[in-house]
């Protein structure tokens, strides 16, 4: 699990989207919050990424612990500090993993200070 949380960070941090194969399957379900309409498909997720991201100057930290691992499943926690502008975000990961170990379906639930309730 933590080589997979490597990866999906340095695939952030990184120009392109090339990684995104490595680390998800071609249907992948991905939801950016749980009431989120899913992005299907890795060249969802691709245009996703690329909308989403400032680029690999992007600045932040990044730390992620793994809470729980059940078979395929995985609950982590990430907490990711954005420099410019300054921003704060607590997520947590529910991550679902293919057999060869390549995500399936991925639910983030973001909360950040400035709303604590879940509302952005």
């Amino acid at each position: 699990m933590e080589r997979w949380i490597a990866g999906y960070e340095k695939a952030w941090r990184s120009a392109g989207t090339a990684m995104l194969s490595e680390l998800f399957t071609p249907e992948v379900v991905y939801l950016v919050s749980p009431w989120a309409e899913p992005v299907v498909g890795l060249d969802a997720l691709r245009a996703l990424w690329e909308a989403e991201r400032d680029g690999p100057d992007e600045s932040f930290t990044f730390d992620a612990h793994v809470l729980a691992v059940d078979v395929e499943t995985a609950v982590v926690r990430v907490d990711v500090e954005y420099h410019d502008p300054p921003r704060s975000w607590r997520d947590l990961w529910v991550v679902v993993f293919a057999p060869g170990g390549r995500c399936a379906r991925f639910e983030e639930w973001p909360f950040s200070p400035t709303a604590p309730d879940g509302h952005a």
